[in-house]
């Protein structure tokens, strides 16, 4: 696998881990419910990771925007599910882990399909 789709995925998957905490904090921390415009103002830093992960993955399928949607939007759900299990408590039912299974099938096709 090319290195600049490894950074993409990388920088996409802290993206969203941020946006994951930044949207939802709130609902686990009293902290973050109470200051939200610090919390907005964190928004600034995490363009930076869509933008690199965007840079890293469109470099790595040779200057395709596809791929790098479709990929930051599949690391987007796995993440997504993996952080709500784990601060939540929200358990993996059937329809989480196809709509998972789906989201690798979908970052697979776009890495591996040549």
């Amino acid at each position: 696998m090319n290195i600049n789709i490894l950074y993409g995925m990388l920088f996409f998957a802290l993206g969203h881990l941020g946006a994951f905490l930044q949207l939802n904090g709130q609902f686990k921390w009293d902290w973050f419910a109470k200051n939200e415009w610090v919390i907005a103002a964190c928004g600034f830093i995490l363009s930076f990771f869509y933008i690199w992960g965007t840079k890293y993955t469109v470099a790595g399928t040779e200057g395709l925007l596809w791929p790098a949607r479709f990929i930051g939007f599949g690391i987007g759900i796995v993440v997504y599910a993996l952080m709500v299990s784990w601060l939540f408590g929200e358990g993996f039912s059937t329809k989480t882990i196809v709509s998972i299974a789906i989201s690798a099938c979908l970052i697979a096709i776009q890495v591996l399909w040549k």
